[in-house]
């Protein structure tokens, strides 16, 4: 791979790429402080889309920003997620909110858990949000990829054309969520690649490493992110799109058959990953297309060749192939959608002369929704209690520290422990310092803004995208007293919430196996003491339990035999503290 760039500080590699797209299309404006290209206000309404992930997949997202398509991108750091701030901000105060908002997102942990979080963030504040995670590529067959599922790859941007175009008709935000969806439902890739790409900053790669390929090789069904794909070969370019081609549409291989192919109307998208010669894509798409007609007896109907989506300067190309189908709103079609004009200079329409001649300097500085003064929900607690309930479990909470963190030692990386303090005691710190409302909505709003602030990684962004979807939950169970049966109901809410964002279930050694039995139980019993008791006895199964999910399931060995799950743990033991219930008085033996 070559190591050579002309700007090798990634920070300002992403910094001044983000602001030539300010030079390149006057009708976006970029939040550098937040990393976000978005449309300069002056449009009509509109629904709102939001895309973004790691940087180095340019033109993809923030290129994509125009009229017609995005309303903005979000944009991390070269190959990582953006936060969720970034991302609460660009769906807070970077677009129009008042049509609704639509945030597509490839499928990745990082971004799934970070645009999750954001999109929580707004719809507990009462923005109308709704969020699509798209997972095209077939390089990963089901049963290596789980219950993680498709990675996101380059078809995406045809969902987000096919909804920008709909967005910009004036569509509502159900009908505009249902035909994005509808593209990703219909959609399959498939990439390949010559040879790994090199991070600018980053250390040269060892020419020895056994993780170049060699010269003669290709790597079938590479990610974007310097992935593994399903093999190496050593083949020529028809045999390599030979593959790649069954892949995505051989229908008797059942790990990857995703896609019944059943509409005459195809369109074909051939994606530059970054290195590839114009000279060679072609070559690559008479040959994609030669073999679609001859061994498929596909015709597309559309055929785009073009960089839309890169991993830096990869030496490669992915293949998607849309299944266009009836849109069911009533028109327009998918293929009206997709050849409608746009405005963004990622695209291959160009910027319009009016555009240019206006010379547009607004910008949208104006303050976020999380600004405004929360509104009463109606619901009612009293607040001397529920400080006296919550001290209880977060002190709990906090003394639990060193066994989490030396069972976090055995089966994770040992910060667990010190992560879930660090939340608890920021909290406590709260509500020690600051008189409660008796709004539960007004005070774990509160309460969630601390734990965003204090607790990261993959546990505080469960923690804060499940509290958000607690906070719109109790929003809408009406006034009245906030008793058992409301927190149960509100809390189940929050659990189906959290389950579109993680495929944790009980069973796979995560928290879930603490959270799950304490909701059932509170919503089955009413009584709290039991579903503190049956959390304790969940995060206790999993001693011996082997994980599905999280760090553990990299580090092997036999560490999960000897001690629980240190997040299920960690969490029972702030349910037994809620419940009143002090250190040996719980019936379960210290592990």
């Amino acid at each position: 791979m070559s190591a050579k760039h002309f700007i090798n500080d990634p920070t300002h590699l992403v910094n001044t790429a983000l602001h030539a797209l300010t030079l390149t299309n006057p009708s976006v404006a970029l939040d550098a402080e937040n990393k976000i290209i978005y449309r300069r206000p002056g449009h009509a309404p509109q629904v709102s889309i939001i895309s973004g992930g790691g940087s180095g997949h340019e033109p993809s997202f923030g290129a994509f920003v125009g009229d017609g398509l995005l309303s903005a991108g979000v944009a991390g750091t070269i190959f990582a997620s953006p936060s969720a701030e970034q991302i609460r901000k660009a769906i807070m105060s970077r677009v129009d909110g008042e049509k609704g908002i639509l945030v597509t997102v490839m499928n990745y942990t990082g971004d799934v858990l970070n645009f999750g979080m954001g999109v929580e963030k707004a719809k507990a504040a009462g923005l109308n949000v709704k969020m699509l995670v798209v997972g095209d590529d077939v390089g990963v067959g089901r049963a290596a990829a789980g219950k993680v599922g498709r990675r996101g790859i380059a078809g995406t941007v045809l969902v987000h054309k096919i909804s920008g175009a709909l967005a910009a008709r004036g569509a509502s935000l159900e009908d505009v969520y249902k035909v994005a969806k509808l593209t990703s439902d219909n959609l399959v890739s498939v990439g390949a690649s010559l040879d790994h790409v090199h991070v600018p900053g980053r250390a040269a790669p060892d020419p020895n490493s056994d993780e170049n390929l060699a010269a003669e090789e290709v790597e079938i069904g590479m990610g974007i992110h310097n992935e593994a794909g399903s093999e190496r070969a050593k083949v020529d370019l028809p045999e390599l799109v030979k593959r790649m081609l069954a892949q995505m549409l051989d229908s008797k291989d059942k790990d990857r058959a995703f896609l019944n192919v059943n509409s005459n109307e195809i369109v074909l998208l051939i994606n530059n990953l970054g290195s590839v010669s114009v000279l060679e894509l072609g070559g690559i798409t008479a040959e994609v297309v030669g073999q679609l007609e001859k061994s498929y007896n596909i015709k597309p109907v559309r055929i785009l060749a073009g960089t839309y989506m890169t991993s830096l300067n990869g030496l490669g190309f992915s293949i998607s192939i849309l299944n266009v189908v009836n849109t069911d709103i009533g028109g327009p079609s998918m293929l009206q959608l997709l050849d409608a004009p746009c405005e963004a200079a990622g695209w291959t329409a160009p910027i319009r002369k009016e555009t240019w001649e206006a010379k547009s300097t607004q910008t949208r500085e104006g303050v976020d929704a999380a600004a405004e003064e929360l509104k009463p929900s109606g619901l009612k607690l009293d607040p001397e209690t529920t400080k006296t309930t919550l001290t209880a479990g977060l002190e709990r909470m906090i003394a639990a520290e060193p066994d989490v963190t030396r069972y976090d030692t055995v089966v994770g990386d040992g910060d667990c422990g010190i992560g879930l303090k660090r939340g608890a005691e920021a909290v406590l710190k709260l509500i020690s310092t600051n008189k409660l409302s008796g709004d539960p909505v007004i005070d774990l709003s509160k309460v969630v803004q601390v734990v965003e602030t204090n607790m990261d990684g993959t546990s505080g962004a469960l923690y804060a995208i499940f509290l958000n979807s607690l906070v719109h939950a109790l929003r809408q169970q009406g006034s009245g007293d906030a008793n058992e049966k409301v927190w149960a109901a509100a809390l189940q809410s929050a659990s189906k919430s959290l389950g579109t964002y993680t495929p944790a279930q009980p069973g796979d050694r995560t928290l879930v196996d603490a959270l799950h039995p304490f909701i059932e139980t509170l919503a089955s019993s009413g009584n709290l003491k039991k579903a503190a008791e049956a959390s304790r006895k969940g995060a206790d199964s999993t001693k011996g339990m082997k994980a599905s999910l999280g760090r553990t399931v990299y580090i092997g060995g036999s560490g999960f035999e000897q001690v629980p799950d240190p997040g299920a743990w960690g969490l029972s033991e702030f349910f037994l503290g809620l419940a009143g219930i002090k250190g040996g008085e719980e019936g379960y033996e210290m592990v």
